[in-house]
């Protein structure tokens, strides 16, 4: 007697289309599995390329490399999200692709995570925009008091709330000069003190600290600020040439050793602000723990207030408690 089916083999159904019972579908999970995973795979490299060449990064559509490199060092946080969905997808080559940007944000910033504070120093800095709107102008002004800064460079100092530092910083800084918004407070002489035409109206000074040590050319700078609007996205026109004035102005300089402190509106990563920035040594980046956010105080997350130096060694970099800023003050400690 002759039988049709195959009691040991697998039942076909005749004109279904479909593979043997149990095994229908795996072949296109796999497929789906790996295009996903190749997916990841791009994301990585791709994050990788533009992480590499963020300076290169066009600023058109609402200066779009600037606002890039402004929050560049947050572009790490990809790298976990990545390996997440590297996991979730089961994919290898996503997971090895995942490497890429690791590597590329270590050698971007992995030498912002050691501390390379020291002790010791001849000259102690600090800078900080005390905020026109600051509600207690008082308490900054004793903060910075007790520093234990030489020299202090303030920006946004409002015509009401400058007679309040006068009068606190007086017995620790006989030497002071005020330009309308910047001022500088030292313990050492000050001469030579002059606006520096970086705008319209005084945002910028330039004077010459005598020090224990030497004269010392020390600029206190507040650059143009920047907007962030709808139509025109991160506008940095005005900031970017008040940078280049600046820059043009420490070029000028004649002395040997140079302090260029202040608010930038702007981080040391953003190529618009290279022409004052890429000459210059930046004290947190050399002599720093971390990153030094200073903006906004309230959950800091870029670092927009800068000390940079020429002709000196930085030694140590920090950034001071709030003070009922909108900014941490910056401090440096450096060797001339």
């Amino acid at each position: 007697m002759l039988s049709t089916s195959n009691r040991t083999g697998p039942t076909v159904e005749v004109g279904s289309g479909a593979g043997p019972r149990g095994t229908e579908g795996a072949g296109g999970r796999r497929s789906a599995t790996g295009r996903r995973g190749w997916l990841v795979a791009a994301a990585a490299l791709c994050g990788a390329l533009v992480m590499a060449l963020h300076a290169h990064v066009p600023n058109g559509f609402g200066n779009l490399g600037s606002l890039f490199q402004t929050f560049l060092p947050w572009a790490g946080l990809s790298v976990p999200a990545l390996l997440v969905l590297a996991a979730v997808r089961r994919s290898r080559l996503a997971a090895v692709a995942v490497l890429a940007p690791a590597v590329v944000w270590v050698s971007l910033f992995g030498g912002m995570l050691t501390d390379k504070r020291a002790a010791g120093g001849d000259l102690t800095v600090v800078s900080h925009n005390v905020d026109e709107e600051n509600p207690d102008p008082l308490r900054t002004a004793r903060a910075l008091a007790g520093s234990g800064a030489d020299v202090l460079a303030l920006e946004e100092l409002s015509t009401k709330a400058t007679p309040v530092y006068e009068r606190e910083l007086a017995a620790r800084y006989p030497y002071h000069s005020v330009h309308l918004g910047v001022g500088l407070w030292s313990k050492y002489p000050l001469h030579g003190v002059e606006p520096v035409p970086i705008m319209p109206w005084t945002r910028a000074v330039r004077a010459t600290v005598d020090t224990p040590s030497g004269p010392v050319a020390v600029f206190a700078a507040h650059l143009a600020s920047v907007r962030v609007t709808p139509s025109a996205g991160f506008t940095t026109a005005r900031r970017n040439e008040s940078a280049g004035k600046l820059a043009e102005a420490v070029r000028a300089e004649v002395l040997p050793r140079v302090v260029v402190m202040g608010d930038f509106n702007g981080t040391a990563e953003d190529s618009a602000l290279g022409p004052v920035t890429a000459p210059l040594r930046s004290a947190q980046r050399e002599a720093g723990a971390g990153f030094g956010f200073t903006w906004p105080a309230s959950f800091p997350m870029v670092r927009i207030d800068q000390i940079l130096v020429k002709g000196m060694s930085p030694v140590s970099s920090w950034t001071l408690p709030a003070t009922g800023s909108d900014h941490l003050p910056v401090a440096a400690s450096l060797r001339l």
